[in-house]
């Protein structure tokens, strides 16, 4: 590997063993309790995100290894595959997130993680408020230092959320130098919110396995991974509008 591509990964590195102390790791472990708090009242785990933040949605559905009481929120406008500069209007647009909501019957029983790396979008500040109002735990995923720097006195998704995850991210995401002339590369995002939310499932799944079998999926290619998870996908179908 070049030089450029280990500062990289030793700084992706650093930040993942950031998580593991501090006012972080602190709040992940609230956050573990409130989903633990939703599973034991038969509630769920919704994920919203925009842009490359959906990806934390999707990466916890129907996961090897993740918890089958998750539930994403999806919508395509607010995505990259069919037009990313759309999207990336899109989630700056307010009012589009109640009519994508509309189709998740959420609770106050539930606990919502809202994704969102600036923390400044209308979209994810939106569907923060939306949780409040509904009156379940909104738990955000953020990035403080870079929705500090980009707020201009606009509101904070960490500032209307019980709960803040901070992935210690600088502001724009990219983490390594190219050249000298200030551009900078490589973001790090993704794979700390990955981290970060299948951590707090993680804890989630032993608390559950306390009392009864914790509702985790296994992969198809495990031995009677079919009968098992044909199982969990029958008892949350229901709620899940994506199994």
């Amino acid at each position: 590997m070049t030089s450029i591509a280990n500062h990289y990964i030793d700084s992706v590195i650093g930040h993942l063993a950031a998580l593991k102390s501090g006012a972080t790791a602190d709040a992940m472990a609230r956050a573990a309790e409130a989903v633990t708090a939703s599973a034991r009242a038969e509630g769920l785990c919704y994920v919203f995100g925009t842009g490359h933040s959906h990806m934390i949605a999707e990466e916890v559905h129907y996961r090897a290894g993740g918890l089958a009481l998750a539930v994403p929120i999806l919508a395509t406008v607010t995505m990259l595959h069919e037009s990313a500069l759309v999207s990336t209007v899109m989630e700056r647009t307010e009012g589009i997130v109640e009519p994508i909501f509309s189709r998740y019957d959420i609770t106050p029983m539930d606990t919502l993680f809202v994704v969102s790396n600036s923390g400044v979008n209308a979209a994810p500040v939106e569907a923060a408020l939306i949780g409040r109002e509904i009156g379940c735990t909104v738990v955000a995923i953020t990035s403080l230092a870079y929705s500090t720097a980009a707020a201009g006195g606009r509101q904070r998704l960490a500032d209307v959320s019980d709960i803040v995850i901070d992935n210690g991210i600088p502001p724009g995401d990219a983490l390594v130098d190219v050249g000298d002339n200030g551009l900078r590369c490589a973001p790090a995002s993704t794979a700390v919110a990955a981290t970060i939310i299948n951590a707090i499932f993680a804890k989630v799944a032993e608390n559950l396995a306390d009392n009864a079998d914790a509702p985790v999926y296994v992969s198809a290619n495990m031995p009677g991974a079919k009968a098992h998870n044909k199982a969990l996908a029958g008892r949350y179908r229901k709620r899940n509008p994506h199994l």
